[in-house]
């Protein structure tokens, strides 16, 4: 009976030890599961992040994108508001342009005819045997009709300029003549002239007398603005990377204040009051660019003026250079 009760003891710590095993194994595997699971979700979450990650640089690259394009098209918009400034001033001075012929035209219809009958008469009376003093009072109207008569020519000139007759120019002997036509003028005299155009240069088409009447302009100014014992240059040369030619009008004067500068080739605008009409740079202007050339004055205080002009070279159609014949007309 006792051998029996401890068998059963036995047994049940047997059964007891085993239970407790299959429990603490039960354990250990879920806890192996835990340990899984978890594994697996902080591989899910990593790849969730990565994701996250690479949709943040996209929407970053798109607002990039978006600020590029914003800029592009505040820039687009800036150059077409300055395009449209521009055009709106050009169509200005248009305008006055057209306004402005409108009245040298009636100027020079109502102007001119009684005119030339007052120089007629003028000259006429001067031929009389006059006083000194009369003769100079006559003298005086003569010299202030011309004045009027040659305003009103440049008005007209610079209203309606009549179209360019071009022909084949060599421009070191259209500034070798210019130069000579001028160098017996009061006031040139004292002052150095010097042609520094190149006798190689290539020939264009210009119009031979519209072209001097700007070279004559210009070189008037220059002497007007040079002290005796100054120098006024012409130079010129073949632009590199485009067919046309640069000629420059430089002197060693007093240059132009800045102020000034911006208005030299308004109309009537002069600084020398009673000898000028304010027209010649405007006419020279207005004839550069009937060539298709443009025109522009740098100048420094204290150091000279340098006013530059470009005209291109004109190509000769083969009809043309046949009738011409290689002709060159100064």
């Amino acid at each position: 009976m006792l051998l029996l009760s401890k068998m059963l003891s036995e047994s049940q710590k047997t059964r007891g030890l085993l239970l407790f095993s299959l429990f603490m194994l039960a354990l250990a595997l879920a806890a192996l599961v835990f340990v899984v699971w978890r594994f697996h979700d902080a591989g899910r979450l990593a790849r969730e992040l990565e994701r996250t990650k690479e949709l943040l640089q996209q929407r970053e690259r798109e607002r990039d994108l978006a600020q590029d394009e914003l800029f592009r098209r505040l820039y687009e918009e800036r150059e077409l508001n300055k395009e449209k400034i521009q055009l709106q001033s050009q169509l200005s001075e248009y305008e006055k342009c057209a306004a402005l012929a409108q009245l040298a035209l009636g100027a020079a219809h109502e102007i001119n005819n009684p005119l030339l009958g007052i120089l007629s008469h003028l000259e006429l009376e001067l031929k009389n045997p006059l006083d000194p003093e009369f003769r100079s009072e006559v003298e005086q109207c003569i010299a202030g009709t011309k004045r009027i008569s040659a305003t009103l020519r440049g008005l007209v000139n610079y209203a309606r300029p009549s179209p360019p007759t071009l022909s084949k120019i060599s421009l070191q002997r259209l500034v070798a003549d210019t130069l000579t036509f001028l160098e017996h003028q009061p006031m040139l005299r004292g002052k150095h002239l010097e042609n520094a155009v190149p006798a190689d240069l290539p020939h264009i088409r210009a119009d031979a007398n519209q072209l001097s009447q700007v070279l004559m302009n210009l070189l008037l100014n220059a002497a007007q603005a040079t002290p005796e014992g100054g120098r006024i240059t012409i130079a010129a040369s073949k632009l590199t990377f485009v067919d046309s030619i640069e000629v420059r009008v430089i002197d060693t004067g007093g240059g132009i204040p800045p102020d000034i500068l911006s208005h030299v080739f308004e109309p009537f605008f002069t600084t020398k009051r009673g000898k000028g009409t304010g027209l010649g740079l405007s006419i020279s202007q207005a004839y550069v660019k009937s060539h298709d050339g443009d025109i522009r004055v740098d100048s420094v205080l204290d150091h000279g003026t340098t006013v530059t002009f470009t005209l291109p070279v004109r190509q000769e159609k083969p009809e043309e250079r046949e009738k011409q014949e290689s002709e060159v007309v100064v």
